[in-house]
């Protein structure tokens, strides 16, 4: 016990980096063979504990869905490589400890305009738990962030609340599902995740026959919790998750819209009505307050089907 009152338990309360490059690369590793176990077989328990938070429910549901569609499993799996990795890796205090990979897939071309890299969060919450991945990105190489690292190679975190800031971590899940929502706050820089998204939701809002609705809520507790690095600018590139109900109701005589997927996760019996429940997974550059263009900009952002409900 110290003067102060606070008890130091297994290094709890020190602050130590995340992970060592060794271990970053062997989390790499292992993610990658569960990864293509579960991508071969299309069973999502083989990868369960190598993946959480938004991708977890995106990869989960996914999974569950393939297999029921073809339960022999992949017919056209090729395996996932993952090289070139280049590790993030955060100094903090206690648990969760995390780090962010940028490494570069065989799912690309390695030069020209459909060059890509894989951006990917690994997150431990305990020092007997794996490490699991939570959000994963395909980004240009000039889209990737330049994260601001000490003498010691290691980067700097984000705090929840980041005064200084255009926008706290804390505050995008819940600001970004209101902007989707309803328009604000305008804290959002214009493209094809805000607002390009918004107007082609109004395209397909109302069809003959057919309403369409979108409802957008804030998902940023437990392993949703928003996670963010500081830039060598000063900004911030924070990841946060946030989901999404879309309902289809349509005209007696009208057909309901049921993909291969949707058949797949469905409850109830779709007569009438069909709600379809995404989780969205989106990395953005938070701007230092104050200083030249406040709006946040988001890089880039995936969804995937969780749920979906017939009535």
């Amino acid at each position: 016990m110290t003067a102060s009152g606070c008890m130091t338990v297994h290094g709890e309360l020190e602050v130590v980096p995340s992970a060592t490059k060794s271990e970053a690369a062997q989390a790499l590793k292992d993610f990658t063979a569960a990864y293509n176990e579960a991508d071969k077989a299309y069973d999502p328990a083989l990868d369960a504990g190598r993946v959480t938070g938004a991708l977890g429910a995106i990869n989960q549901a996914g999974l569950k869905a393939r297999q029921a569609q073809s339960p022999q499993g992949n017919p056209r799996h090729k395996p996932l490589e993952l090289t070139d990795a280049k590790f993030s890796i955060p100094k903090k205090q206690g648990w969760p400890r995390w780090f962010v990979a940028d490494t570069d897939s065989n799912r690309d071309q390695d030069s020209g305009r459909r060059d890509t890299r894989w951006l990917m969060v690994f997150v431990r919450g305990g020092a007997d738990q794996l490490w699991e991945v939570s959000h994963l990105w395909v980004l240009r190489p000039d889209e990737m962030p330049d994260f601001k690292k000490d003498k010691d190679g290691f980067a700097e975190p984000v705090e929840p609340d980041a005064p200084a800031l255009a926008v706290a971590p804390k505050d995008l899940s819940k600001q970004y599902a209101s902007y989707l929502q309803d328009g604000e706050p305008v804290n959002f820089a214009p493209g094809s995740h805000t607002s390009a998204l918004r107007q082609a939701r109004k395209s397909v809002a109302r069809q003959p026959g057919r309403t369409v609705q979108y409802l957008d809520r804030r998902l940023d507790t437990g392993a949703f919790a928003p996670l963010g690095l500081v830039d060598k600018d000063g900004g911030a590139t924070v990841f946060f998750a946030t989901r999404q109900f879309e309902q289809q109701t349509v005209a007696q005589g009208v057909r309901l819209d049921l993909n291969a997927d949707v058949r797949a996760l469905i409850t109830g019996t779709a007569k009438t009505k069909l709600t379809k429940e995404r989780v969205s997974s989106q990395v953005v550059r938070v701007p230092v307050k104050g200083e030249g263009e406040q709006q946040v900009t988001v890089l880039a952002r995936i969804q995937g089907l969780t749920a979906a409900q017939g009535s």
